[in-house]
């Protein structure tokens, strides 16, 4: 099928950085979901494990440092509005700061309006839908203690 357009799904992995009851979430500039506050992530590169995408991916974007990374869940998302409609199946990690005292950056600005940590019960508005989808499921992000 080498040359076939035909759509296909991709897979992507977005990270839950979680600090204290907060979440990190930026502002996206993309042909998907724009100016919707997302979670930090991406696509997961052939050979890849999840969590070295989601430590790959939140250092590109942010600067920061992640550990204990732990896989949450995955949803099916599809964009068939888009102008080119697409496909994800996309990996939920949750992670915590290596160095609680970083800062994120905003490393990717054309992607991204900047990175900031919002408490999840007051999340900023609008979400990215898969983002949103979960947040109304009624999904916590946050280790039950």
């Amino acid at each position: 099928m080498a040359g076939s357009s035909a759509p296909v799904p991709r897979v992507a992995v977005v990270v839950f950085v979680i600090n204290g009851k907060t979440v990190l979430l930026g502002r996206r500039r993309s042909s998907i979901g724009d100016s919707t506050f997302a979670l930090p992530g991406g696509h997961l590169e052939f050979g890849e494990s999840f969590e070295d995408c989601a430590a790959r991916e939140v250092k590109e974007e942010t600067g920061l440092d992640i550990k204990k990374m732990e896989y949450l869940t995955v949803t099916n998302n599809l964009f068939l509005e888009e102008a080119k409609p697409s496909h994800y199946v996309t990996i939920f990690i949750r992670a915590v700061l290596k160095d609680p005292s970083q800062v994120p950056q905003n490393l990717e600005p054309n992607k991204c309006d900047g990175w900031d940590w919002f408490d999840w019960n007051n999340l900023p508005q609008p979400l990215f839908r898969p983002l949103k989808a979960m947040a109304e499921s009624g999904f916590n992000p946050f280790p039950s203690r």
